[in-house]
């Protein structure tokens, strides 16, 4: 197929066009950064552009990966957010209802799921999080805008039966942590910590849209959390946010002296747990790397199953530095 991939110059753009390419499919990438996977430079906000490459390009299917992302708010005014998350949505999807592009899958976040009162840590349980969640309450302008571009894929696919289906990722950027002064841990420890309930790896990621552009027709419509599976139970919720490495313990007995060996902390608290279970069942995807892949790499002084890298900087931002 003929795909149009926004965001192809991003940390996630790298894996898809890879993945894609490899799978003997015909990727235009298109992103307002240079990377060596994008084609077309410019921005998903400009209407016509989307609609020149659409046509030029035969386009087929569409992976829209591209946003402002929640680093971007000390950078950004509300008003791109809206431009690019929204419109710039909002304008893929029209233009791919014009050619007839027969899937589209769209990269949202579990981001929007966090009320302030879950980010605050509110409560005496940790959140609970699958795609039953309601009334979801974005705290921030990038949760908003991305709750409205799923909103615009719903509508699109009811109105005129464009094959959507929508990925809601959960942590997989490879710097560090905005809050890691906070947190007081490593990036390599936070990341490990996080695979037990907010992290999945790029690799996955990137895995779980090309399954999503499979599955798309069959389906018509999904909307999935897309996570590292959790070896958590809806049971252990209460112990979680009082004292979460007690509970990890149950699960993986070795993990605290494995960690110790490192210099590593497990978590003290858990604040919410993303369940990815629904993807499993129906789109047929289960992330590769987990948890148990951390401490698997730890016992055998082997490569950790995820990317950090403490310098990492967007394409984007070189781009606006230059």
């Amino acid at each position: 197929m003929n795909i149009l991939l926004t965001g192809s110059s991003g940390w996630l753009g790298r894996y898809l066009a890879l993945l894609m390419s490899g799978e003997g499919h015909r990727v235009i990438g298109l992103d307002v950064a240079r990377g060596p996977d994008t084609r077309v430079i410019g921005s998903i906000v400009d209407r016509a552009l989307v609609a020149r490459v659409m046509r030029e390009h035969d386009i087929e299917a569409v992976i829209h990966a591209a946003a402002l992302h929640q680093p971007d708010m000390a950078r950004y005014s509300r008003q791109s957010f809206v431009d690019v998350n929204v419109t710039g949505t909002l304008n893929l999807l029209e233009e791919a209802v014009a050619v007839g592009v027969s899937r589209f899958v769209f990269t949202s976040t579990t981001s929007l799921m966090i009320s302030a009162a879950i980010r605050g840590g509110e409560g005496s349980e940790a959140a609970w999080l699958d795609e039953t969640v309601s009334p979801l309450e974005p705290r921030n302008i990038y949760g908003v805008t991305k709750l409205a571009a799923e909103q615009l894929c719903r509508l699109t696919h009811a109105q005129h039966g464009l094959p959507v289906i929508i990925l809601r990722t959960s942590r997989f950027f490879p710097e560090e942590d905005d809050q890691a002064d906070r947190i007081g841990l490593s990036g390599p420890n936070t990341k490990a910590n996080e695979l037990l309930y907010r992290r999945l790896t790029a690799e996955d990621a990137a895995e779980a849209h090309r399954v999503a552009l499979e599955r798309a027709p069959a389906l018509g419509y999904g909307l999935f959390i897309v996570s590292a599976p959790t070896p958590f139970m809806r049971s252990d919720a209460s112990e979680l946010k009082r004292d979460a490495a007690a509970v990890v313990a149950r699960y993986f007995p070795d993990a605290a002296s494995l960690y110790a060996r490192k210099g590593w902390s497990l978590p003290r608290s858990i604040d919410r747990v993303y369940d990815a279970s629904l993807a499993e069942r129906h789109l047929g995807f289960r992330c590769r790397s987990d948890f148990a892949a951390v401490l698997r790499a730890l016992r055998e002084d082997g490569p950790l199953p995820f990317a950090h890298d403490a310098a990492y900087i967007s394409p984007q931002e070189t781009l606006r530095d230059a």
